[in-house]
């Protein structure tokens, strides 16, 4: 990069969609996204190709500036990669090979716990080094808890719902009457319909599971998986998943269709929204004329702080008080081990009212916002709201004229409500928009939003970024704290 590039926390990354059919580069999780520093006083940075689906470059080291000239050797040496860290197998195959094994004796029906691999019995022998483990007919009907999960947070983490959560995700969407479940990202719900399906106490459901991890393919067949990439909307097999995808979406015999979906909390809200956006449109499409102009209902969980930026990129959801709870994940589930309260919640474009949420659980209905709330979620009749987001009771600030969290407290230097030992003065500068530093408007409805960006030469292009999301700067080395230390601070900013 560019040794003049200014030493300066203050700026943000935004990302680009470009209009018309340019191509992105691709690495081996599919075409990259397109990335730019908009620093604090309108000044624009160099754009730039990273991975769609890792923040980190130790997990895709890819990075290609917009206007970098790449060569045919580095083409094809990229090309290279990306078939490297392709499957084992094609989907097609996957299915022939699960048919196979689940066809064999008791005793041949092996998994290999280092390749998070189903054997056959030809391939006993190249894997006896390995762990391995003998699998049974529950176990592959619950491929979530036979295969390891992913655990790295800022690219492909797998935290898993507590069945209690699966449970009342699927009695609810049955009660609304939905047949068709699009499950992205959402391996444990896909499980659970399918077990269903074969106690036959309730009518059918069908499910159609998009994932990243394409291990998942061992287990079911090409109309129930498709390997696939929430961050860019891309179908690793091609127009065969699109056209599985596009199948289900179509409405028959009154099959109405729902989406759920669980993306890693560390992922990017913009690319997300644009690609359930996208699904939308494609539901859209193949509809009947009647739905006019109508959006696939969805359901989006993720913790409650991301309220913002999911409403400005998709307006018509709204955020449900329910608590989401998982098995594996240290801080969002219940009991001794993790958080009293989970943040993580359901944001949905379905009405607030029609989901009904558990009166045993602590929820109930609050007939001025007519949809159920938290039982500590007080209505205020100055908002007009339950304005809690956290779960606690909130209080009425009447200098800020809304609702705050309990802990905060108005400050009369800042003019509005923080913590008691807020840095006093600063926090107000960090607000508004970082494009041009106005405090009256957010960058994205900037007037200077259009203007002509710099053109800056970096020579050094090699030198990448190690996040997705900013690019690489140069400054001094902090004292890095201890992970007791990063945890402890992360877990007071979410109880605060």
């Amino acid at each position: 990069m560019d040794a003049t590039e200014p030493n300066d926390d203050t700026f943000g990354i935004d990302v680009i969609f470009p209009d018309g059919d340019k191509t992105a580069p691709c690495c081996p999780h599919g075409p990259t996204l397109l990335f730019e520093k908009v620093g604090k006083g309108g000044e624009k940075g160099r754009r730039f190709y990273a991975c769609s689906a890792c923040r980190d470059r130790k997990d895709c080291k890819f990075f290609q500036w917009e206007d970098e000239k790449v060569s045919e050797a580095r083409s094809l040496a990229r090309e290279a990669e990306n078939q490297s860290k392709r499957p084992l197998f094609t989907q097609k195959q996957y299915c022939s090979r699960f048919k196979k094994f689940a066809s064999l004796p008791l005793d041949d029906k092996k998994f290999c716990q280092d390749c998070q691999l189903l054997l056959l019995p030809g391939e006993h022998e190249a894997h006896s080094s390995h762990r391995s483990t003998a699998v049974t007919a529950a176990q592959l009907r619950r491929p979530s808890v036979l295969l390891r999960p992913l655990d790295n947070k800022k690219s492909n983490a797998q935290y898993l719902f507590t069945d209690h959560s699966s449970h009342f995700l699927l009695d609810t969407l049955a009660a609304l009457g939905y047949r068709k479940v699009l499950c992205v990202g959402t391996p444990r719900l896909q499980e659970l319909i399918k077990l269903r399906n074969l106690e036959q106490k309730h009518e059918p459901i069908k499910s159609l599971l998009l994932d990243i991890d394409f291990r998942y393919a061992q287990f079911y067949n090409q109309d129930e998986f498709c390997h696939y990439n929430m961050f860019n909307h891309y179908f690793f097999d091609g127009e065969a998943s699109s056209a599985v995808l596009q199948a289900f979406l179509t409405e028959s015999d009154g099959d109405k269709v729902v989406m759920v979906a669980d993306p890693p909390f560390g992922g990017l809200v913009k690319p997300l929204a644009n690609s359930f956006s996208l699904i939308s449109q494609t539901w859209r499409k193949l509809q009947s004329s009647d739905g006019g102009n109508a959006d696939m209902p969805m359901i989006w969980i993720f913790p409650y702080f991301f309220e913002p930026r999911i409403l400005e990129c998709l307006p018509s959801f709204a955020m449900l008080d329910y608590q989401v709870d998982y098995d594996n994940h240290p801080l969002y589930k219940h009991g001794k081990t993790g958080r009293k309260q989970s943040p993580v919640r359901l944001f949905t474009n379905i009405s607030p009212g029609d989901i009904v949420l558990p009166k045993e659980e602590g929820y109930r209905f609050c007939s001025l916002c007519q949809r159920f709330v938290s039982s500590l979620n007080r209505h205020c009749a100055k908002c007009n709201v339950c304005p809690s987001k956290d779960g606690r009771e909130w209080k009425h600030c009447s200098a800020c004229e809304k609702c705050v969290k309990p802990s905060w407290r108005h400050c009369q230097s800042c003019g509005r409500c923080a913590l008691l030992d807020h840095p006093c003065g600063k926090a107000q500068g960090k607000e508004g928009c970082f494009n041009c530093g106005s405090l009256t408007h957010k960058c994205k409805q900037c007037p200077r939003k259009d203007a002509h960006r710099a053109n800056r030469h970096r020579p050094n292009a090699k030198s990448g970024i190690k996040n997705v999301s900013r690019p690489p700067v140069f400054k001094a080395k902090a004292k890095r704290k201890s992970g007791a230390a990063r945890r402890a601070k992360k877990m007071a900013a979410l109880s605060v």
